[in-house]
């Protein structure tokens, strides 16, 4: 029996459905960046062909219309080669996945897997020094409800270096409010990571819970209306508080402030304590050190501290040469020649 002609529609479909929820248990996050890319694609082939999407074939889906989407993207939508880079290789998995199944356009699917991302400099990411972050936190009034979750929610997150959708996805189940205090993490790919928790963050998680009433299997962290916080909505309580803190201490930096800015604050926090790099790793749950390592380049403070220590330890370091200063008796010596 001859099998069906695949579509892209097909195709598209089954991506999202097989390949990355079932084949590799894709968090929400990967599958929401995964489909903007797509629609942004799709939406300029429509475009270029003077068609809608849903006329699109997989004949259209050529490596210059590739490299011209790219381009588009950085010329008409002003987008840097980083994020430009992310889009080519959400492009790539996809088109691994026509090739798997549409070996008939194999040539045009090889093409577009050779593109090379564009080279561009990786930047540094922002973070807040531990007084820094104390003084965001001292602008929460936590004798509020709203301001007890919080207070939960922020120190939650500097605490475990839990990504957002990680810190929005734990149940009063996966919590332990007993020593050893603790929380189960559903990191990306599936996976999962216990991750210690200070006294003060399970001293605002009881007081929380107590408000709340809450049954084991709920979520941690709800909005007003008892529905479970969003990205967004995580982003504009740290933009808040963040706003209030600079209004008192000018001091404070103007960083890109955003969620991810407290999982760089636990891991150069976690560097500059002496925490070797394969615990950090395991802590953040990252999948190589090699991203782990990326925060040595951070810290100046840390630069500065590893300089002084190779200084001493080549040994080039004299010390402020003593003044000579002749005894009384050689001037007597020579007082008598």
């Amino acid at each position: 029996m001859k099998s069906a002609t695949p579509s892209l529609p097909g195709l598209v479909q089954s991506f999202f459905q097989e390949h990355l929820d079932q084949a590799r248990g894709a968090s929400p996050h990967t599958i929401r960046a995964y489909r903007d890319t797509l629609r942004l694609f799709f939406g300029y082939l429509a475009r270029q062909r003077h068609c809608g999407v849903d006329r699109l074939a997989l004949p259209d889906v050529t490596s210059q219309r590739v490299l011209d989407f790219l381009m588009d993207l950085e010329t008409r939508r002003g987008n840097r080669p980083v994020t430009r880079n992310c889009r080519l290789a959400a492009l790539r998995s996809w088109v691994k996945h026509l090739l798997r199944y549409d070996p008939s356009h194999a040539d045009q699917y090889a093409r577009i897997l050779a593109l090379p991302a564009k080279r561009a400099p990786r930047a540094q990411p922002d973070y807040l020094e531990p007084e820094q972050f104390r003084l965001v936190l001292d602008q929460v009034d936590l004798n509020t409800p709203l301001g007890l979750r919080d207070g939960a929610l922020l120190l939650f997150l500097y605490n475990t270096g839990a990504r957002v959708s990680e810190a929005l996805q734990v149940r009063w189940s996966e919590l332990d409010t007993t020593r050893p205090w603790q929380v189960r993490l559903h990191c990306k790919g599936a996976k999962e990571r216990i991750c210690p928790l200070w006294k003060q963050t399970v001293d605002l998680l009881r007081r929380l819970q107590l408000q709340a009433s809450a049954p084991p299997e709920r979520q941690v962290f709800l909005n007003s209306r008892g529905q479970p916080l969003t990205r967004d909505g995580v982003a504009y309580l740290l933009s808040h508080y963040y706003r209030l803190a600079r209004k008192e201490h000018t001091c404070l930096p103007r960083p890109s402030i955003h969620p991810h800015v407290l999982r760089h604050s636990c891991a150069v926090a976690l560097l500059q304590a002496g925490i070797d790099l394969t615990t950090i790793r395991d802590y953040l749950g990252h999948s190589s050190v090699a991203t782990t390592g990326r925060y040595l380049q951070t810290n100046l403070a840390m630069k500065h501290e590893v300089l002084d220590r190779f200084w001493k330890r080549a040994g080039l370091e004299s010390g402020q040469p003593k003044r000579w200063r002749p005894t009384q008796g050689l001037l007597a010596y020579l007082e008598s020649l």
